[in-house]
């Protein structure tokens, strides 16, 4: 049984890491991308940057539920279930962001 164990946290442990970087990897795309949309002045830098923040965000959440297999003490569920409401509020108002941007643009 303490094999099994080991093993899980081993697979969590590295699909946090797979994650988080994946995150990262989107979030500094976006920003790129957004950067070079806003200097060519593209009306959709806004929404793109964004979608961009948003799906980063995501994975990383993702990432930070999978640590919720791994810790041990409940003063570690707590700050990871901190860290999670704290990326579900953000994700939810970058979603809603996206919504009003959408709603304003001339179609």
């Amino acid at each position: 049984m303490e094999f099994m164990e080991s093993l899980l946290a081993l697979a969590a442990n590295g699909a946090i890491i797979i994650f988080e970087f994946i995150g990262v990897g989107i979030i500094i795309c976006s920003g790129l991308m957004g950067f070079y949309k806003y200097v060519s002045k593209s009306p959709d830098t806004r929404i793109y940057l964004a979608k961009g923040l948003a799906m980063g965000l995501e994975f990383k959440m993702g990432s930070e539920i999978l640590r919720t297999v791994v810790v041990r003490e409940w003063k570690e569920i707590g700050i990871v279930a901190g860290i999670i409401a704290l990326r579900a509020a953000l994700t939810f108002l970058i979603h809603w962001e996206i919504k009003q941007e959408e709603n304003q643009q001339p179609s």
